[in-house]
Order: C-alpha cells, then sequence, then structure tokens
C-alpha cells in the first residue's frame, strides 16, 4: 500500500517536515517514493507550507491513502475542495 505522509527533518525544537509518497512499510525516516512538499509547523517564514498540488492528486487518484495529519496539510494547500 502507497500513503501519504511526513518525514520529520531538522534540529532538535527546531521542526521541518516534508510531505512524501513512500510504501506504508517504510519507516517514517526511511526512503521515499516522491517528495511532494514541505511543511514548517513554526511558521518562521512566508513560505512556511508549500505542495505540489498536481502530483498530490495523482498520487491520490491511483490510490494512494494519505495520514489523517498529511491530509489536513493537503486541504490547507488547496488538493482537496472544500465546498
Amino acid at each position: 500500500m502507497v500513503k501519504i505522509r511526513l518525514t520529520r527533518l531538522g534540529n532538535t525544537h527546531n521542526p521541518h517536515y516534508r510531505l512524501v509518497v513512500v510504501d506504508a512499510k517504510h519507516k517514517r525516516d526511511g526512503g521515499y517514493i516522491e517528495n511532494l512538499g514541505h511543511y514548517d509547523p513554526r511558521k518562521t517564514t512566508e513560505n512556511y507550507l508549500s505542495v505540489d498540488i498536481e502530483r498530490a492528486k495523482y498520487w491520490l487518484g491511483v490510490g494512494a491513502q494519505a495520514s489523517d495529519t498529511a491530509r489536513r496539510i493537503m486541504k490547507q494547500a488547496g488538493v482537496y475542495k472544500t465546498a
């Protein structure tokens, strides 16, 4: 099964996350298939959230399942249309 989830980067007390497509059997910080974007939860810059919307829609279309947090971040970025 393929999942869209976050992988952690950054130093202690300064987390940054990468939104990645990964095989569900891999570890959190293991290898991934594709990088879809990044997220800075501390919002230290204006560009704290970046998602490749077209590629995210592609992976969701072919059956990838997003984690709850990844789904929330992609909703903020505009991958999911809200009514």
